[in-house]
């Protein structure tokens, strides 16, 4: 009789299948679950930027163009129209203050002159009138006085006598000397008065006078003046520019630009810098020029809030002594600093910008084969860096060259991926 012979459960064909099926089911868990579902793309790292997130000192500046010119012009213009008579000074001399530059003429000018000045010498003579009338009231005033106080003492001796002499002359006749010594003492009383207001009056129309005759004296001088404007002077030391080239003959108009005078032996830097950073231009600020291998620093003195094209000017000075050969007319390139170095993250300045607005950048993983999207935020900027204020930390890699080819894709991966068999 033959023996059933049971299979085993767990043979070998059998385990194969199931630990097969485990594998399988573990893969496809690990596809759907946990493989790393972010868009991906391939880059060729040596064709990207990658710098270091760095702790420094972060000093936010911006590189500006700024014109050598003397640290003071003065303008020549022509007070006074006319034609150039003569020329003593040309364009690029020397000039000390005072020194004649030009002679003009004008006729009609000095015509005009002499007929203010005529009727400014009548209104003279004429306050000089007056005055003279005043004195010769008061001086008539005080004879008449004098008179008065004469008559009266001739008739209080007069009076006197006749006391003396009364038996012999009649009540009528001493009665006639009293009453012309009355009339006389009423008289000097009423013209005393008279002299008090005249004198009281005489002061002031001589102060009047006196004020009159200062004004029609100045009157003369500015008139005068008038004619000394044709002499075109420098009003100080300095090398002389001429706006044009000057000729005899040539008619120059009043108010007319004929150049200036520059002092030469100081000199200043002018700089236009973009309006969109005028709220943040001071006096005071600092800014360094590089010039023949040496380093000056140069400190805002003026802004020019005018804006003019989308720019405005400021003036700076040299903080120490200048250069000795800097000339007029040199352009230097300038560091402007926008405020005192402050300790920062610092991320070098890309082309990645352009792309993320510095809102999130590539950040290489430690290992070196992926970098991977990641959101940040960023602060000032200078030519240099950026300030970072969250989002990285120093020693990390960032790629910071342009991001324009990476697409959508999160993660770029930087060395190629070994696949699975």
């Amino acid at each position: 009789m033959d023996k059933k012979i049971e299979k085993k459960f767990w043979n070998s064909k059998r385990v194969f299948f199931i630990i097969g099926g485990l594998l399988l089911v573990s893969l496809t868990l690990w596809a759907v679950v946990f493989r790393d579902k972010r868009s991906q793309l391939r880059v060729e790292s040596e064709k990207q930027t990658i710098s270091t997130v760095s702790q420094g000192a972060f000093n936010e500046f911006i590189p500006v163009n700024g014109t050598v010119i003397p640290i003071q012009s003065v303008q020549l213009d022509a007070v006074e129209g006319g034609s150039i008579e003569k020329i003593f000074k040309q364009s690029g001399d020397m000039v000390k203050a005072g020194d004649v530059i030009l002679q003009l003429s004008n006729t009609e000018l000095k015509l005009n002159v002499l007929t203010r000045e005529t009727a400014l010498y009548d209104q003279l003579n004429n306050a000089r009138t007056s005055r003279l009338q005043l004195q010769q009231n008061t001086l008539a005033l005080q004879n008449t006085l004098a008179e008065i106080d004469y008559q009266v003492k001739i008739k209080e001796q007069q009076l006197n006598r006749n006391d003396r002499a009364s038996k012999y002359l009649s009540e009528k006749e001493q009665q006639d000397v009293r009453e012309e010594v009355s009339y006389q003492k009423r008289r000097r009383n009423v013209t005393q008065r008279s002299y008090m207001q005249d004198s009281l009056i005489r002061i002031q129309q001589n102060a009047q006078l006196t004020q009159s005759e200062k004004r029609i004296w100045e009157s003369i001088q500015n008139v005068g003046q008038m004619l000394d404007n044709l002499l075109v002077r420098a009003p100080i030391s300095g090398q002389l520019s001429t706006a044009t080239d000057l000729q005899i003959g040539q008619l120059i108009s009043k108010g007319t630009k004929i150049g200036q005078v520059d002092i030469l032996d100081k000199f200043k830097v002018r700089v236009p810098i973009d309006e969109l950073y005028l709220p943040r231009i001071v006096k005071g600020l600092e800014g360094y020029a590089d010039l023949d291998g040496k380093e000056y620093k140069l400190i805002v003195d003026k802004v020019f809030p005018t804006v003019t094209n989308g720019r405005f000017e400021v003036d700076m000075l040299f903080a120490q002594t200048a250069p000795t050969d800097i000339r007029r007319g040199q352009t230097l390139r300038i560091r402007l600093e926008l405020g005192k170095p402050e300790q920062a993250v610092l991320l070098p300045t890309g082309g990645f910008y352009q792309q993320t607005g510095g809102n999130w950048v590539f950040v290489v993983e430690a290992n070196g084969e992926r970098a991977v999207k990641r959101q940040i935020q960023l602060g000032r900027k200078n030519p240099t860096y950026y300030e970072v204020l969250d989002g990285l930390k120093p020693g990390e890699k960032v790629i910071t060259s342009s991001y324009e080819t990476f697409g959508d894709n999160e993660v770029l991966n930087l060395k190629e991926n070994k696949q699975p068999q």
